[in-house]
C-alpha cells in the first residue's frame, strides 16, 4: 500500500485517476492535512517537521510500504523524516526535477505560492549536482493564481497558470512547481517542455511501495 500525504483534498481524485490509468491494483491511502501548508507558509517548512513525522508514522502504522508527499512546500521536510519511519518517503516533485535538469540548463519554475519556490529551486539544484550538469534556475509566482485556487475556481486557476507558461521566454524547460498545476500542462502552447509532478511522482511512489511488498 502507498500512502499519500496531501495538503489539499483536490489531489485525491487526481492521484486516484492516475493510479487507475497507470497502476491498476495499487492500493492508495490518502492523508489530507491542509493545516500543514498553512503553518509552513506562515512559519517556514521546518515548523511542521514534527506533525509531518507524526503523519508519516501513522501512515506506516496503517500498513503503508512507502509514503508519497504531494506538497512541494513540505516535501523536503517529509524526506528528512524518512529515517525515523522505516519505509521510503518520497517527494512527488523529485522525478520532475531530475527530468528538468536533463532537459536543459535554463529552468523556469512557476508556482502559485511563494513558499513553494525556494524548496523547488533547491531540489532542482540538488538534482543538477547529482547529475553533474549545469543549471540556472529562475522562479516566478503566477499572479492571481492562488486566490482562484482557494476560491475553488479550477478553471480560473489553471487559466492563469497556462497564460504564465505561454509567456515564458529564455528557458529550456518549464517546471510547474505544484501538483495542482498539472492540468495546465496540456493547454500550454509554449515550445519548450512543460513538466508536472503527479504522474512521474506517483510512478516512483508505486515502485517504492511494490518493492516494500516484495
Amino acid at each position: 500500500m502507498l500512502a499519500l500525504l496531501h495538503t489539499s483534498p483536490v489531489h485525491v481524485p487526481v492521484f486516484d485517476a492516475l493510479r487507475d490509468a497507470a497502476h491498476p491494483g495499487l492500493e492508495l491511502r490518502h492523508h489530507v492535512d491542509a493545516g500543514l501548508l498553512e503553518r509552513a507558509r506562515r512559519d517556514g517548512p521546518e515548523a511542521v517537521a514534527e506533525p509531518v513525522a507524526a503523519a508519516l508514522t501513522r501512515a506506516v502504522a496503517e500498513g503503508a510500504r512507502a509514503v508519497l508527499c504531494t506538497c512541494s512546500t513540505i516535501g523536503g521536510v517529509a524526506e528528512a523524516a524518512a529515517a525515523g519511519v522505516g519505509v521510503p518517503v518520497l517527494r512527488v516533485d523529485r522525478p520532475m526535477a531530475a527530468a528538468a535538469v536533463a532537459a536543459g540548463p535554463r529552468v523556469l519554475v512557476l508556482a502559485a505560492l511563494e513558499s513553494t519556490l525556494a524548496p523547488t529551486a533547491a531540489l532542482i539544484e540538488e538534482e543538477a549536482r547529482r547529475a553533474d550538469r549545469p543549471v540556472e534556475v529562475r522562479t516566478r509566482v503566477v499572479d492571481g493564481a492562488w486566490p482562484r485556487f482557494e476560491a475553488r475556481d479550477a478553471e480560473g486557476y489553471l487559466r492563469r497558470v497556462t497564460e504564465a507558461a505561454d509567456s515564458v521566454t529564455g528557458a529550456d524547460v518549464i517546471v510547474l512547481a505544484q501538483a495542482s498545476m498539472a492540468p495546465a500542462r496540456e493547454a500550454t502552447r509554449v515550445r519548450v517542455p512543460v513538466l508536472a509532478s503527479p504522474e512521474p511522482g506517483l510512478a516512483a511512489g508505486a515502485a517504492a511501495a511494490r518493492a516494500g511488498d516484495g
